[in-house]
């Protein structure tokens, strides 16, 4: 995922993306578990009824 795709999602009103710890003002660190929780809750298989 680009950084620039998570600094929209984390600046987003509300904030949308994986959850994220704001270490300082310009530092921000994601968990390697909570961000790939995140993205099997939002696996798609094509030709699978949701």
């Amino acid at each position: 995922m680009d950084a620039s795709t998570l600094r929209r999602w984390r600046t987003a009103r509300p904030p949308q993306g994986p959850p994220f710890v704001s270490v300082s003002e310009r530092v921000v660190m994601y968990s390697a578990l909570d961000v790939e929780e995140w993205l099997r809750s939002r696996r798609i298989v094509p030709g699978r009824e949701a």
